[in-house]
This record gives structure tokens, sequence and C-alpha cells, in this order.
């Protein structure tokens, strides 16, 4: 009876502790909803998925903020108000940015769409819209626990005179960012999401009743959020997500302490080919939307080529291929990055701007693995030539002296004798002649015969010099 007593005792207090570890967890977020576009029709979805969101992530222990309709300088002031709120919070906590509106791809950028945007050419983006990594920058440079980004903006391009801005959004791979980022998308890269029939959009539809589920991870949540999605629309939409979360996450719920496990190895063809076999089509659909493993959606347009669903899976498949190919080729950002993207993918819509892209970089030099070979055959620790030109040189009497160099004592003059300023007397013809001979001046101290040589002590990087004697000593001096 002790032991039972005992043990009803500590179930009260194991839920007490798990409460206060979920408090812990700092929980903000920010959510934008765009609608009221000024020179494009408005979207009456957006402003709605707003407070939908907001009110799914209040539910959920976020403390938000909202904000709708905001130009580009609202948009920036609302992410960095949002950014010191995270720093004021601390390291433990989760932000999380909700965004709904219009977004576009431009030379491989993805930028977010504020209303008082008026663009007439590509080059207006950069300088009308916000950089979409501009906000991820600036939520990594503020520390916290995780951040969760979910993006309703693969909407359709709204501006006729963009005629080679690409389809739907580009690749973002949270995996090469700072760990602790989840990414998703309303759709996949490249494709276009639909704004939706109903008060909400698809995406956010899904999200609404996908978050509400108690005590399940946030990729599970996403998982769930793409098959919605992608049955709603008959396999039209497809969201998409990246991660390099290291912990666990969950809407409703306590997350799980600790580092999350090690996901499963990814399927061959072969074995999805053998697994999907005999199964009907919308069920060996939903396994491979729940993947969304390139290997996954192969095999499955293998086994149903002449199905709705397998004609889209293969699009989502080249598409997806072309979007890795197009990423690839703007992290390398060289025109041999772009021909070798237009030989694979000559005709794509975004073959225009690698063209583009690649006569502009055609004249800069490109970092070959022979500039490589040739750069790793340097040692690490020898120091580099100093410039030859004579301007860079010190004159004589400017330079410091050797620092081994044999230098002669120069002794001081003597103290100068007081001289009476009285007129001087008038010598008479008795008076004794005094000669009175100047001493010579000292010697220089400069010798010619032995150049000079910088007063550094060698403690710069690899040997450049310490101190603002040698050239590279001293950005403020040397450069």
């Amino acid at each position: 009876m002790f032991r039972h007593a005992l043990l009803k005792l500590m179930i009260p207090a194991a839920v007490l502790l798990g409460t206060q570890s979920a408090s812990a967890e700092g929980r903000l977020a920010l959510v934008i909803g765009q609608s009221a576009y000024r020179s494009v029709p408005a979207l009456p979805n957006p402003a709605n998925d707003a407070r939908a969101v907001t009110q799914l992530l209040t539910d959920s222990g976020f403390e938000v903020s909202t904000a709708a309709d905001l130009s580009q300088g609202q948009m920036r002031e609302a992410v960095s108000d949002f950014a010191g709120k995270v720093a004021a919070r601390g390291a433990d906590t989760v932000a999380l940015v909700f965004y709904a509106g219009h977004g576009l791809q431009i030379d491989g950028e993805n930028f977010l769409v504020p209303i008082d945007i008026d663009p007439k050419r590509e080059a207006d983006i950069p300088i009308q819209a916000v950089r979409l990594n501009d906000i991820l920058n600036t939520l990594t440079s503020v520390p916290s626990k995780m951040r969760i980004l979910m993006l309703d903006a693969c909407r359709n391009n709204p501006f006729p005179d963009l005629k080679t801005a690409g389809s739907g959004l580009a690749i973002v791979d949270a995996k090469i960012g700072a760990p602790g980022t989840f990414l998703s998308f309303s759709t996949s890269p490249g494709a276009v999401a639909e704004d939706g029939s109903g008060s909400n959009s698809p995406y956010t539809n899904a999200l609404l009743a996908a978050g509400k589920e108690q005590n399940i991870p946030i990729e599970e949540t996403f998982k769930r959020v793409r098959l919605a999605v992608n049955k709603v629309t008959e396999g039209r939409q497809t969201p998409w997500d990246s991660s390099s979360l290291t912990e666990d996450f969950r809407f409703s719920g306590t997350s799980v302490a600790g580092p999350k496990p090690a996901a499963a190895p990814k399927k061959s063809v072969a074995e999805w080919t053998r697994d999907l076999k005999g199964k009907p089509v919308e069920a060996a659909n939903e396994l491979i939307v729940a993947d969304g493993t390139d290997e996954a959606y192969e095999a499955f347009a293998g086994l149903f080529p002449q199905t709705a669903l397998g004609r889209l899976a293969r699009d989502w498949l080249v598409r997806h291929r072309r979007m890795v190919a197009w990423n690839d080729a703007v992290l390398i950002n060289t025109a041999s990055g772009y021909r070798s993207f237009l030989a694979k993918f000559p005709d794509s819509d975004l073959s225009a701007t690698a063209r583009k892209l690649e006569q502009r970089l055609r004249n800069r030099p490109e970092f070959t693995p022979a500039v490589a070979a040739a750069n790793a055959a340097v040692p690490q620790n020898v120091a580099l030539a100093g410039p030859t030109c004579p301007c860079n040189v010190q004159p004589p009497e400017q330079q410091p002296l050797k620092v081994n160099a044999p230098v002669r004592r120069v002794e001081p003059d003597p103290p100068k004798k007081r001289v009476d300023r009285k007129p001087p007397r008038r010598r008479e013809p008795d008076d004794e002649v005094v000669v009175v001979r100047r001493r010579p001046p000292p010697p220089e101290v400069y010798e010619p015969s032995r150049p000079p040589v910088s007063i550094g002590i060698g403690i710069g990087l690899g040997g450049f010099g310490g101190g603002r004697g040698g050239h590279y000593g001293d950005r403020r001096g040397g450069y």
C-alpha cells in the first residue's frame, strides 16, 4: 500500500515537472499577412490566413505579434523588432515566422513582396522587396533554440513586366545554414501554389488541422500538411520543407528533451518499386508524398506512367531535379556553372536568367581546380612577399631601426651656456683676442651601407610582421 501511495504522489509531480519544462521554453511568433497590394490585384486570403494562424499559435503557447499589409520599410522594421524580442527572451526561445502573400525568385534569390511595390523590371525587385535571406540572417544573428519559417508565398507572379522571373520560389536548403532551422513552403520549389476557393489557402487549411494534433513532432505535422494539400488539389500542389533541427518540437503537447534520433536511411528506387508494386495508385501516392524523396517519386512514376498522379509525379521529379541544378549553379555563381545548367535544361523558365548571368560573369576569373591545387601547395606559415612599388617604401629618415643592427651611441650636446644679451662692448686696442671654436654636429644615425628593415617581430598573420612597422601589420596604416 505504501508503494501504491508513493506512485500516486509521483505522477502529479512528474506532470508538474513536465509543465514547468514546457513553460521554460519561450515561444515567440511573427505573423504577416499581405492582402492589400496597391499595384496588382489584392489577395483575399492572406489576411484571413494570418488571423487563423495567429489563433493557432496562441493556442500552442506562442506570444504572437501580428502585422498586415506592410510596406517594405514596415516589413523590415517588424522583422528587426521581432529579432530584438527573441534576443531579449534568451537562447531557449523558439522563434517562428509565418508569411502569407506574394513571393518571387529573381536571379536565384527569393523575395517577399511588400504591398507598396511597383516594379517595372527585374532589377527593381532587390530594391523594392525584402530578401528572404535577410530575414533568415536576422533571425540567426540572435541566440535562440530554433527558428521555424512557414511561407505561404509561392503564388503566381503578379507582375507582367517581369518576363524572366522564375516560377514559384527557389530552393532554400536549411542544412547548409545555421543548425536549428525548419523551413516550410506551401508548394515544391519552382511550382506555384493555389490561393484556394475558401477563406483560407489549401496550405493554411492543412496547417490549421495538423497543428492541433496532440504530441506529434514537427516533421510529422508537415508530413500531414503535405498529404492534405496534395489530396485537396488532386496532386497539383505539394508543400515542401527542409530541416536542420537538432531538437524536438511539437505545436501541441510537450517537446521531448534531448537530441533528435537519427533519421531512417533513404530507400533506393528499386526498394521503393518493390514496396509500391501492387498497391492502388492513391495509396501508393500517399506513401511517396509523405516520404518526399526523388527515389520514391521516380519509382511511382515508373509504376504508374499512364495515370494522372503518375504524370504529376513525373512533373514533380523533373522540376525538382531542375531546381536542385539551378540551386547548385547559383551557389557556384560562375559562367561555367550557368553554362552547365543550360546544357541540361536549355528550355526551362530559368534559361533566360541563366543566359543573362552567364554573360555577366563571362569575363570573371573562376576558381578552377588548378588554382585550388596551386593555393594548396603554398605552405601556410610562409610569409607572403610585400609590395615592390617604390611608392610604398618609406624614405630613410622615416624608417625604424633594425632590431639586430649595431647602433652607434650618440652623445647629446652639452647644455648651451647662458648668453648675456647686453650690447657688445667696444674692443679697445689693448684687449686680448680670444678665438672660439664651435663643436662639429653629431654624426648621422642612418647608415646607407646597411639597408633598413621593419621592426616587426613576427607575431602577425603568417609572418606579416607585428605592429605598424610592417606594411601589413596594421590595416589603418598599411592598407
